[in-house]
């Protein structure tokens, strides 16, 4: 099927900044949306932003701060995070949808697909 495979976050004090990377592989036919997700602690897993088609949106919390974009030919989405805040601190998923092609057979189907979740720690 479709992996997402994270790179990127760590610990950076307030104000600085931190890039995500997430690459999809496998047998990908297209990608509808490419999006982040972040689990703070003792909390559920929150939208930080999403790109589809040529749609941007993001959480209240992190306009203006965060940016998303995406390599289409790589099948990568970037989370670009400046002027990061304690309250940032969380698990970053990435989490994206589209079509894949199951073998040789041509059958497609479609996926939504998480990486495996990136720390990133922000302290004040």
């Amino acid at each position: 099927q479709v992996q997402l495979v994270e790179s990127g976050g760590g610990l950076v004090q307030a104000g600085g900044s931190l890039r995500l990377s997430c690459a999809g592989s496998g047998c990908i036919v297209s990608i509808n949306s490419m999006g982040w997700y972040r689990l703070a602690p003792g909390l559920h897993r929150d939208l930080v932003g999403v790109s589809s088609g040529n749609t941007l949106n993001y959480a209240d919390s992190v306009k203006g701060r965060f940016t998303i974009s995406r390599d289409n030919a790589k099948n990568t989405v970037y989370l670009q995070m400046n002027s990061l805040k304690p309250e940032d601190t969380g698990v970053y998923y990435c989490n994206a949808a589209g079509t894949y092609q199951a073998g040789p057979t041509g059958f497609r189907g479609a996926f939504n697909s998480w990486g495996q979740g990136n720390q990133v720690t922000v302290s004040s």
